[in-house]
């Protein structure tokens, strides 16, 4: 290992460890414990394996550890899936590691941002294309919570070019000059000023939020003006969608992993990764921008540092500004 990033994200994967069996990736065989996936880049030092050769860089998914053993297979120019045992059955996606040296999205003054942003981005990505797969369920304003969040606004940057309604976004009073300073969203409004907005106009919401007081507040004030309710997933809510059979329409929980299997048929997973590769460049070179100011990079050395930051993530939330790496080496 190289490198990692820590966001809200990876305290996700820990709440949902279990509903998700995000804890199933890397085993530690110690009950009760478990190894916290990372995104990050690794070098591979010893290999047996014709194709995956000692001195390669590699980009994919990771626990806090300093290495980790794989079982190469579907080995091509791109890179290769782990086909270790305990992988078996668990989405596809996240068994992928990537050759830096053919990876069409690398950008190698840009590997912190790819670290941080990427498996938000391809979230937010497939999240866009699933909306407007689906021709926006026949809304014309678009209600998107936590909008400082960076799956939130990667899916904001997603969606104004593919030619969305209306993206309006719900934020707290703290953040919401960095949400307007974005330029992502045509309206921003905090959450207690959800009655300001039109309920005239059919509305689809994605809920980054989690929050279930808000999601009932946003079905009263809609009413049957709400097309559809996409939960997108939350790091501030670390409880899994609770079914609600008073709400109508009722809110669906977005699973990356099965729209890109529907665009893998559909387009092919060559042209998927090309038109994902292209609109990644796009949005790390915003995000990057130092005029812009949309992000800054925080470093940490060493493992000990990894720590106090995922403690504070986890009980704080992160700041929408900052991003956090740690270097290993």
């Amino acid at each position: 290992m190289d490198r990692f990033a820590l966001t809200t994200n990876n305290i996700t994967y820990a709440a949902f460890g279990d509903a998700m069996n995000y804890w199933s990736f890397f085993p530690t065989g110690q009950e009760g414990w478990g190894h916290m996936p990372v995104w990050g880049f690794a070098t591979v030092t010893d290999s047996r394996v014709p194709g995956v050769d000692p001195g390669e860089r590699f980009y994919g998914y990771f626990p806090i550890a300093t290495a980790l053993k794989v079982r190469p297979e579907r080995i091509s120019e791109r890179g290769f899936y782990d086909a270790t045992d305990y992988r078996q059955g668990l989405p596809s996606p996240y068994n992928q590691y990537t050759r830096c040296s053919t990876d069409g999205a690398y950008v190698k003054a840009l590997e912190d941002y790819q670290m941080l942003l990427r498996p938000l981005f391809f979230t937010s990505y497939m999240l866009a294309d699933f909306l407007s797969d689906n021709e926006f369920f026949g809304a014309r304003q678009l209600v998107v919570s936590s909008a400082s969040s960076k799956t939130a606004y990667g899916a904001a940057f997603a969606l104004r070019e593919m030619g969305d309604p209306v993206r309006i976004a719900l934020t707290s009073p703290s953040n919401r000059d960095y949400v307007e300073g974005l330029g992502l969203y045509q309206q921003v409004v905090d959450y207690d000023q959800l009655a300001s907005l039109d309920a005239g106009q059919p509305t689809l919401y994605v809920d980054f939020s989690g929050d279930e007081a808000l999601r009932h507040a946003v079905h009263d004030h809609f009413g049957p003006a709400l097309v559809y309710d996409c939960y997108a997933g939350s790091a501030t809510n670390t409880e899994f969608l609770k079914a609600d059979a008073t709400l109508t329409p009722e809110p669906r929980f977005f699973f990356a992993p099965v729209q890109i299997r529907k665009r893998n048929q559909d387009w092919g997973p060559a042209v998927l990764s090309e038109r994902f590769g292209a609109a990644q460049r796009r949005f790390l070179q915003a995000v990057s921008d130092p005029v812009s100011g949309w992000m800054s990079l925080c470093e940490h050395r060493g493992f000990e540092a990894a720590g106090p930051v995922i403690r504070a993530l986890n009980d704080h939330g992160g700041l929408p500004r900052e991003g956090h790496v740690v270097l290993l080496r």
